[in-house]
């Protein structure tokens, strides 16, 4: 497949990696310019410049930008919204993963609030990204243990990075087998906390509803066009 990774970090770097080892086409990058302590290049984009593919600043992905005939996109540790619009460029879609058993803890620090709340288990989900926040069918999920001592960066790199990125594989795996698992989240389950420091994501273009791409079957027998849950 053709796909396209907006992300940041060691998991945007460690996404790509996976996606290329895999012998995916990544056909572009949307990275930031920097790393967040402002000490040197962000390391997808790093990545991405090592292995000579292109790449635009987070905040400019969108339809216009987004390269012709990309069949996925991936969001890996991206804070960036991806729209309606640009997601429907995509001829099989966008996926993005999420640090909890989705629809628990819905929005931008889910592994905070794991901590916080005191959760003895949680786990992470890779899902159909959509017009509503962490809203999409679910794609894959594992879950993993929360043990006593554990911080939401200890909990991350012991558990939660590892998850996302076998979650990855195993959804490329079942599209390249012509495989579309789409489970939707169970409204009555899902809980929204919000940031603790960031500003709410901005969500630039919302437009029309897409169908499942030709050559592939949705599992569970998923009604598509079932409204989600809405913040």
């Amino acid at each position: 497949m053709r796909i396209f990774i907006s992300g940041q970090k060691a998991f945007g770097a460690a996404a790509f990696d996976l996606v290329a080892g895999l012998g995916h086409d990544i056909v572009g990058v949307a990275a930031p310019l920097f790393a967040s302590d402002g000490k040197g290049t962000d390391r997808l984009r790093f990545a991405a410049g090592r292995a000579d593919v292109h790449c635009i600043e987070s905040q400019a992905l969108n339809a216009d930008t987004l390269p012709g005939n990309v069949d996925l996109i991936i969001s890996a540790h991206s804070h960036a919204f991806i729209g309606r619009k640009t997601r429907h460029k995509a001829s099989v879609g966008a996926i993005g993963y999420h640090p909890s058993l989705l629809p628990l803890h819905r929005g931008r620090d889910a592994v905070r609030w794991t901590i916080h709340m005191g959760d003895p288990v949680t786990g992470g989900t890779v899902y159909w990204l959509s017009d509503n926040v962490d809203c999409g069918p679910i794609a894959a999920q594992r879950h993993c243990f929360v043990r006593p001592c554990d911080t939401p960066k200890s909990l991350w790199r012991r558990e939660l990075f590892p998850i996302g990125l076998r979650l990855f594989e195993q959804v490329l795996l079942d599209l390249d087998a012509g495989k579309m698992v789409r489970v939707p989240q169970p409204r009555a389950l899902g809980s929204w906390e919000p940031s603790f420091e960031r500003p709410p994501v901005m969500r630039p273009d919302l437009l029309m509803l897409g169908e499942t791409p030709a050559g592939y079957r949705v599992d569970m027998g998923v009604d598509r066009f079932t409204p989600e849950w809405t913040e």
